[in-house]
């Protein structure tokens, strides 16, 4: 019996500690994102505002689901994620590209793996817009752990 207990406490405190750990996780990626795009001037043309669009829709849905929670709420918290993990593959394809042409204007005779890593390296980062992608698997975590709680 005493046992029992323990386990069941024991889950109880790690459950509300994942869950704390993932509501600050979120909320570092959300902020720290858009500042970071806000301070890189990452707002110069129409789709460079995408990324800062999805992730202002994702704190303010965010902040319903924490305030407000409801199975309505829940599921455009889902589909906000969802538009930043897109957002994130958008990014990642346009700064590929980006660097791409600008690598092949520097070295037109470059091709292959060699062409490949050196848009990887380019000016822009490429990988940077998974950061997006993150903070939709670390938002979508969140509401798996709500579920199983209810």
């Amino acid at each position: 019996m005493a046992y029992r207990t323990f386990v069941w406490l024991m889950q109880k405190i790690q459950h509300r500690s994942v869950n704390k750990i993932l509501v600050i996780a979120l909320l570092f990626m959300v902020i720290g994102t858009a500042m970071e795009l806000y301070l890189l001037d990452h707002y110069e043309d129409s789709l460079q505002l995408i990324p800062l669009l999805c992730l202002a829709a994702a704190l303010l849905s965010f902040a319903v689901v924490l305030f407000r929670p409801s199975s309505h709420s829940l599921v455009v918290f889902k589909a906000v994620l969802g538009l930043n993990a897109l957002s994130g593959l958008v990014g990642i394809y346009l700064h590929l590209e980006a660097n791409y042409e600008f690598e092949l204007e520097m070295k037109p005779g470059a091709a292959g793996w060699e062409l490949f890593t050196e848009s990887l390296a380019g000016a822009l980062p490429a990988l940077a817009p998974g950061s997006m992608i993150a903070l939709a698997l670390i938002g979508y975590s969140y509401t798996l752990l709500i579920n199983k709680k209810s």
